[in-house]
């Protein structure tokens, strides 16, 4: 296993369905107790450990999150709201340098429950249409609602994976 991806690259689906998304936008709610479970218990040593050689802490992975997936829910406000916005990347590996990522994981794990129960309650309320909206990002070119519920579904879990998987390498 390439420890940088615990659960494998992202893969957009090559149909999605209501059934998919509908599983996709269960991930998504249920990403913040996932993460709380994944770092339940641990130290400060704990949570300052890299989850791999030249990878990010614990503590920097709990904080990326909530980071990441504020501007995943203005990026679907965008594309919900305007035709076609170019969506602005952010520099992640300069945001967790930042003082913020040092501080105690709870004011991000209570960010991450909240910013998600607006991330579901928007994504429940969409019309088969609406993930077919169009946004263009930067770097990866056109893109639809359906990329932004796929991979942010992914994204949790996959920095989750890196701490349950550090966890059990060892034996915390």
């Amino acid at each position: 296993m390439d420890p940088r991806y615990p659960i494998g690259k992202f893969a957009m689906p090559a149909q999605p369905t209501a059934e998919t998304r509908q599983q996709a936008i269960e991930e998504i709610a249920s990403t913040p107790a996932k993460m709380r479970a994944a770092v339940k218990g641990l130290n400060e040593e704990q949570l300052d450990t890299p989850y791999r050689e030249g990878g990010w802490t614990v503590r920097q992975v709990v904080h990326h999150v909530p980071d990441s997936h504020m501007n995943a829910l203005i990026r679907l406000k965008l594309a919900l709201t305007e035709e076609k916005p170019t969506i602005k990347p952010y520099n992640e590996t300069a945001w967790a340098e930042l003082a913020d990522a040092r501080m105690p994981i709870e004011p991000s794990q209570t960010l991450l429950d909240s910013v998600h129960a607006r991330f579901d309650r928007l994504l429940r309320s969409l019309q088969p249409e609406h993930f077919g909206r169009l946004l263009v990002h930067p770097e990866h070119g056109e893109r639809t609602v359906d990329w932004l519920l796929f991979l942010y579904a992914w994204h949790g879990q996959h920095h989750t994976a890196h701490i349950t998987e550090l966890r059990k390498q060892k034996g915390w």
